[in-house]
């Protein structure tokens, strides 16, 4: 998938990342994919009720409360399935994001209508991690 140059703007300026479903165990994509955008200098907030940290960073158990202790989320990057993907478009929209991206085999379409209508950009069934990767190898990060 190539990006909308308003999208990769929004991946360049971004400074809080939440990851949604992110997980404590290293061997889920979610939690690697939180690990590289540690790496990569973004702050990183895991949205998970069941974990206090995960990747030694203070866990939220919902974008709201994430927003309120840590403030401005630009991206919310969903890992959880297509089917519990709505509940969390609406916390990202109630806070103000500018980007949804729904991870590799998840999608939405009527999530993502409602947070297209709501002027935030959505991405669904991609990789962030690939994706990053690719912009920086094309030098557009």
């Amino acid at each position: 998938m190539i990006l909308d140059s308003g999208t990769i703007t929004i991946i360049k300026e971004a400074r809080t990342i939440a990851v949604v479903g992110c997980s404590p165990k290293s061997y889920r994509d979610s939690n690697s994919v939180a690990r590289y955008l540690l790496e990569q200098g973004y702050g990183v907030l895991p949205i998970n009720p069941k974990h206090d940290m995960i990747l030694g960073v203070r866990s939220y158990p919902d974008l709201p409360t994430a927003r309120e202790a840590e403030g401005p989320i630009a991206i919310v990057d969903i890992f959880r399935s297509s089917e519990k993907v709505l509940p969390h478009v609406k916390e990202a929209i109630e806070i103000g994001a500018r980007l949804i991206w729904m991870q590799m085999g998840v999608a939405h379409d009527e999530a993502a209508l409602l947070a297209r209508s709501a002027g935030i950009t959505v991405v669904m069934d991609q990789c962030l991690r690939i994706q990053h990767k690719e912009l920086r190898r094309q030098r557009l990060l």
